[in-house]
């Protein structure tokens, strides 16, 4: 996970951790306590990764939140769907009502397609509160499904 974890921050177009976040960080992110984590593995190596939580405490737990990885050269092969799909009947069997994401980069044109495919709305858009390696401050949604 580690590696597609550097490979990922170090494009610096997607997440908002720095090039040099320590590996001690992106473990507890993906694989602390209270963190249920997947991946997917091609002949036994891992191709991505994704993380399921609450997407607030207490009174807003009922709804899903997810973070999701997919090795870069590993793109376009359906992985982040499956990904996708998998995090999506899980959230569901865990009892989840619906998921939201706080903060899907609006530049990220793959991530924005994928999950209004799958069913997500954008329902809000955070101005310029990303900072994008290529492209300077750039839009960032909120996007929500019910489950």
């Amino acid at each position: 996970m580690w590696p597609i974890f550097r490979t990922v921050v170090g494009r610096g177009d997607a997440y908002v951790f720095a090039a040099d976040t320590p590996r001690e960080d992106a473990r507890e992110y993906f694989l602390g306590v209270g963190v249920a984590s997947f991946v997917a593995e091609i002949d036994g190596a891992i191709v991505g990764f994704y993380k399921l939580i609450a997407n607030q405490r207490d009174r807003g737990s009922h709804v899903a939140n997810a973070s999701f990885m997919v090795d870069p050269t590993q793109r376009g092969k359906g992985i982040g769907r499956q990904l996708a799909l998998h995090c999506l009947a899980e959230a569901r069997e865990r009892g989840y009502v619906a998921m939201q994401f706080n903060f899907v980069v609006a530049s990220n044109q793959p991530a924005v397609r994928l999950w209004k495919n799958l069913g997500f709305a954008i329902v809000g858009t955070l101005p310029k509160v990303f900072r994008h390696r290529d492209l300077g401050d750039v839009d960032a949604y909120v996007m929500y499904r019910e489950l």
